[in-house]
């Protein structure tokens, strides 16, 4: 089969032809029916060096999956061949305590891993079929189709917990504002706080693309990146700011732009994973504001979400990429070339 694989840091990935996996006990071959392309596989394509990871090459990229069920290794249950599945991609040590709540993505043992998950160490899911290594890892998708399912495992995920732990500020006359809204996770997690919080949403964007994706999925404000933006965010909020910010860029401009956008006990979450920094000082935000990280969600926080999807409440803004064009969606993903996500269809 064909599958799009990195072979060495710092390279471009390459389509090659390998084995079709065969599952083995209490594994689960997953028929791949749509694959996400993350901005975040372009930093293990463009910036990590021999050494940083501890993951052997090569592998197959794709860490947003879905699919249907395709082949049962011995002893597997609760699945059946041809079911539709959403793969969670956060593939812990399944055996912790954070394992066995379903936030794998915090696994106590995720350091002794080889790998972080398929498309993570792991071959991912850009090929023809997925070796997934149990089935507590899928997810039904009911009448949800794998193709529209694919991005929500990550690019929903992600946004939908970051916007979970800090739910409870944002009752009726608040503000949640989404810097990168036009990105893959940007212009879900504005779909995710209109359908789930009564929050004001504003859209923060560098692109006006990105700005009308958007407002078409539910922001009430948007705002151009750039030198004006913390004095526009000052006057939508009244000059109180808002009690919620996402950063999905995390660069050093956005990073100051949340800081400067968040009110008195409010939380900054950055999400993005663009290298950049903020100083922290008594005085370098409001009194009380919170700063923390987030990394992907839990089983049952997918579950909630792909819920929501299956009802018609979120819906990620999807291109059809073929595999064989795969390495090319990379390059115009680079290039800030595609809002929304980009799905590669085997």
């Amino acid at each position: 089969m064909k599958a799009l694989q990195i072979t060495g840091w710092k390279q471009p990935p390459e389509l090659r032809e390998v084995p079709v996996p065969e599952p083995g006990p209490g594994q689960v071959v997953v028929r791949i029916g749509g694959a996400g392309a993350c901005h975040s596989d372009l930093h293990l394509l463009h910036d990590f060096d021999e050494g940083m990871m501890p993951f052997a090459l090569p592998f197959t990229l794709g860490h947003e999956n879905a699919g249907w069920v395709h082949a049962l290794g011995a002893g597997v249950t609760g699945v059946e061949v041809g079911q539709p599945v959403a793969v969670y991609g956060a593939w812990g040590c399944g055996l912790c305590g954070r394992c066995r709540r379903g936030m794998e993505n915090y696994c106590d043992d995720a350091a002794s891993l080889p790998a972080m998950g398929g498309g993570l160490g792991a071959n991912g899911g850009m090929a023809e079929y997925l070796l997934v290594p149990s089935p507590r890892l899928l997810v039904p998708l009911g009448d949800l189709e794998p193709v529209d399912a694919a991005p929500l495992t990550d690019a929903g995920l992600t946004p939908y917990h970051a916007i979970a732990r800090s739910r409870h500020l944002l009752v009726p006359g608040t503000t949640a504002v989404v810097i990168g809204a036009g990105g893959g996770l940007g212009h879900l997690a504005t779909q995710i706080l209109a359908a789930t919080t009564p929050a004001e949403v504003v859209a923060v964007d560098s692109s006006p693309g990105g700005l009308e994706l958007a407002a078409s999925v539910g922001a009430s404000h948007a705002v151009i990146a750039g030198d004006d933006a913390a004095a526009e965010m000052a006057e939508i909020t009244r000059g109180r700011g808002a009690e919620l910010v996402l950063d999905f860029v995390g660069v050093d401009a956005t990073l100051s732009l949340a800081a400067a956008s968040a009110r008195t006990l409010g939380h900054v979450t950055l999400v993005g994973i663009g290298g950049g920094t903020h100083p922290f000082s008594f005085f370098s935000q409001p009194y009380e504001v919170s700063f923390a990280t987030t990394y992907w969600g839990s089983i049952t926080e997918l579950m909630e979400l792909l819920a929501l999807a299956e009802a018609g409440h979120v819906a990620a803004h999807i291109e059809r990429v073929p595999l064989d064009d795969a390495a090319d969606a990379y390059e115009r993903l680079a290039a800030g070339e595609i809002h929304g996500r980009a799905v590669i269809v085997p």
